[in-house]
This record gives structure tokens, C-alpha cells and sequence, in this order.
């Protein structure tokens, strides 16, 4: 009785909505990076802590909200995720020091880790299995629509009037979300099943925490510190999985050794897209002289690509399984990708198009389906922590991406006579580090498709 009252579209629209908010800020954010970094006098690996603090609050919050949705309503959640985000839109919009700006970012943080889980728990909740590639191909629509304007958005505002804006114009999409919800999402009583494991809340903050601030800081003696408190973080969370009959996220699910290959290609897709998303824009801006706008629209058909192909790919994998979508998609991409890296000699803007157009048609079909994939492996009971970790892990590989990239083209640049040649070389380096990750898991794949024969 309870499920036939949710109206399933636009509830899952309503939570999209803001899913589609925080990424698209996202993106558009990274084009504004050169603009940032003299306005505010700050470094490239300083820079990326805009998008690096955002999704490192989304990696901690997620697990919090696998406890949330068990003990709190999705229609309480919904509204307090929606509120928050407006607040953090309000507090960039007028932010008038870096400090501030990275304020706000933690709060749009705050409300897309609700809003992420939140929409999928939907999903899986409410939606048959036999509908549920194409019911997840919508929300991940949602989201994967964002990267193809988010870029042209944020460049065209920059250009125009300022960055602040970006803000300012998401206001009323928000307040859409927000109306959306109300009417398709109503108030079911949730029993409460669970108790907060502060404590293994406490080691993922850490672990995520020590990590990011390593790989900013990587290269350096200063990065020893963070290391060490990232892994006491982890040594945290695991001792209190053993320990706990209820803990945060129990990860027996990762037994599960189809399921952890699922994952680990969905984390591997999330690397290029979020490394993609900062090397290229940047480069277009520092190398080809290109403003904002123009680098916005670099990004732009790839994107919407990508955008286009996610419920088309998952109605594929209700109906052939997940073998074509996700071989074919993972080698389309990484074809791209290599295109990418070589045009970074001889950069050309039509160049960087096409071969991003190649590259998103590939992750268009493989991305989302090896979520799918993963999690239909599992049982009801075990959907909860599979959608945690899927979603963290998402978040993190995402901030860890973006610092790893940030950090390695800074120091090319630091430790080259040119500024120039040492962004082309570092952005040459970077994509080839997240190329070596994507050929390990196409490896990985074609072994298991191979063994299963499916």
C-alpha cells in the first residue's frame, strides 16, 4: 500500500533535480579555475579544493545518510537536502573571500550526499527489477545532463557578469526541485532500524580527509602526515565493521568479487569523467588562450552525448545484459581517451571535440550500467550498503581524481622554465596515469564476460 503512494517519475525527477544542481555547479566551477586563481591569488592545487571539498563532504555524508533513510522519512530528507543546498547557493552567490566560497561548497555537499542516495533508494525501492536499467538510466540522466552545460554555463556567466552567478540562477531550479518533491513524495513512516556508528563515521571522515590532503600534497615531506591519518581512518571504519552488529556500512557485499569489479569499473569511469572535467577546460583556457565560454563549449557535445545515451544504454542492459553496453562502451572509451591525449601536442578545438564526443559515447554506454550491474547482484536486504558504497566511493574517486590531476600538472608547472609547456606535459602525464586505470578494468571485464560467457 505504502510503495503505491509514491509517484515514482517525478519523485526520482524532484531528488534528481538536486543531484543535477550539485554537478552541474561542479563542472561549471572548473572552468572558472584560471579566473578563480587570480582573483584570489591562490595556486592550482588551491583551486581545486572547490570541487575537492564538495565531493569530499558528499563522501562522508553518504554513509550518514544510509543511517538516515533508515531511521528518517524520504520526504524529511528531501526537504532538509533541498534547504540546505539553497543556503549554500545563497552563501557563494555573495562570498567575498575564497574561505566563504568553500562554505557554501559544504553545504551544497551536505544536501547532494542526501539527495544521491536518496534518488536511488528510490529507485531500487520502488521499481521492479525487470524496469529498473531504464528507471536507472533516468536518474543518472539527471545527473549525467549536468556535465554537458554545466561547462558552457559556468564559462558563459564568467565571461558575462561574474562566477557568483552561477549561483544565483540555480536558485530557482532548486525551488522547482523543492515543489516537485512535495507533491510526488509523501510522508511514509519509516521503523527505525539502526543506530549511528559515530565511531565508523568518525574513521571515514579521516580516511577520506588524510587521503585528499596527501594526494594534494603529494611530492612534498609534508604529505607523510596525512597518510598516516587517512590509514588510521580506514584501520577505524574496518575494526568497527568487525566489531559492531550494526555498523555504518557493512561491507560483507565486497565478498561478492562480481560485485567489486562492477564497482571498481564504475570508480574507474567516475576518474575520467571528473579528470576529463578538469584537464581539459583548464588547458583550453592556459594553452590556447581560450576564454571560459569557449572552453565551456569544448565540453559541451561530449557531454550531452553521454547526457543522451544513459536511459538508452540502460533499457539495452534490461534487454541484452550487460556485456555489449559495457565492452563496447569501455573500449569506445578508452579509444577517445588516447585520441585526448595525443591532440594535448597539437591542440586543436575541433580535434578536442570529436575526440571528446568519442570518448562520452563509450562512457555513455558503460557508466551507469556497471552500477546497474552491480547492484543487481545483490539481495534487498544488502541494498542499502551497496548503494553507500557505490555512491561514496563515487564521490571520493571523483575529489581524489581532481586532486591527483591538480597535483600533477602544479608540479609540472613548478618545476618547468615555461608555464605552458609544463601545463601540456603535466596534463599529458595525468591522462595518462587515469588511462593505465581504464585498460586495467576493459582487462578485467573482457576475463570475466569470457568466463561467464554472458
Amino acid at each position: 500500500m505504502e510503495k503505491a503512494k509514491i509517484r515514482l517519475l517525478p519523485a526520482v525527477l524532484a531528488a534528481g533535480i538536486m543531484s543535477f544542481s550539485g554537478v552541474l555547479i561542479e563542472t561549471a566551477m572548473n572552468v572558472t579555475f584560471p579566473t578563480l586563481i587570480k582573483e584570489f591569488s591562490i595556486s592550482t592545487s588551491t583551486v581545486q579544493w572547490v570541487t575537492t571539498i564538495y565531493l569530499l563532504v558528499i563522501s562522508i555524508m553518504v554513509p550518514f545518510s544510509n543511517y538516515l533513510i533508515k531511521n528518517f522519512s524520504i520526504r524529511k530528507l528531501f526537504i532538509i537536502a533541498n534547504l540546505f543546498f539553497i543556503a549554500g547557493l545563497i552563501t557563494d552567490f555573495v562570498s567575498p573571500t575564497f574561505i566563504i566560497l568553500l562554505l557554501g561548497r559544504i553545504l551544497q555537499g551536505i544536501s547532494t550526499g542526501i539527495a544521491l542516495p536518496l534518488m536511488f533508494h528510490i529507485i531500487l525501492t520502488f521499481t521492479p527489477i525487470q524496469k529498473r536499467g531504464g528507471m536507472m538510466g533516468v536518474g543518472t540522466l539527471t545527473t549525467s545532463i549536468a556535465p554537458a552545460i554545466g561547462p558552457t554555463y559556468g564559462g558563459l556567466l564568467t565571461s558575462i557578469l561574474s562566477w557568483h552567478y552561477i549561483f544565483l540562477f540555480l536558485i530557482p531550479i532548486l525551488l522547482l526541485s523543492l515543489c516537485l518533491g512535495l507533491y510526488a513524495i509523501p510522508e511514509i513512516q519509516v521503523e527505525k532500524s539502526s543506530f549511528l556508528d559515530v565511531i565508523s563515521l568518525l574513521g571515514i571522515g579521516l580516511l577520506f580527509s588524510g587521503l585528499l590532503v596527501f594526494l594534494n600534497q603529494i611530492g612534498t615531506l609534508n604529505s607523510l602526515i596525512p597518510l598516516l591519518i587517512g590509514l588510521a581512518g580506514l584501520a577505524i571504519f574496518l575494526h568497527q565493521a568487525a566489531k559492531t552488529s550494526q555498523p555504518l556500512v557493512k561491507i560483507d557485499v565486497l565478498k561478492n568479487k562480481v560485485f567489486v569489479l562492477f564497482l571498481c569499473g564504475f570508480l574507474v569511469c567516475q576518474f575520467l569523467l571528473l579528470g576529463i572535467s578538469f584537464v581539459l577546460p583548464n588547458f583550453v583556457q592556459i594553452v590556447s588562450g581560450e576564454n571560459a565560454f569557449v572552453a565551456g563549449l569544448v565540453m559541451l557535445p561530449g557531454a550531452a552525448i553521454g547526457a543522451i545515451l544513459a536511459p538508452i544504454s540502460g533499457r539495452v542492459l534490461d534487454k541484452y545484459g550487460a556485456k555489449r553496453p559495457v565492452l563496447i562502451g569501455l573500449s569506445l572509451a578508452a579509444i577517445g581517451w588516447i585520441a585526448l591525449t595525443i591532440l594535448l601536442n597539437i591542440p586543436t578545438l575541433l580535434g578536442f571535440v570529436i575526440a571528446h564526443v568519442f570518448y562520452m559515447f563509450g562512457i555513455g554506454f558503460s557508466y551507469s550500467n556497471m552500477m546497474t550491474s552491480g547492484m543487481n547482484l545483490l539481495t534487498q536486504e544488502e541494498y542499502g550498503d551497496g548503494n553507500t558504497l557505490f555512491n561514496t566511493l563515487q564521490q571520493f574517486s571523483g575529489a581524489a581524481a581532481t586532486s591527483i590531476v591538480a597535483s600533477v600538472i602544479n608540479i609540472f608547472q613548478q618545476n618547468s622554465d615555461d608555464y605552458l609547456k609544463g601545463t601540456t606535459l603535466g596534463s599529458q602525464v595525468a591522462m595518462i596515469i587515469l588511462l593505465a586505470l581504464l585498460l586495467m578494468i576493459i582487462l578485467a571485464c573482457l576475463r570475466h564476460f569470457r568466463s561467464t560467457n554472458k
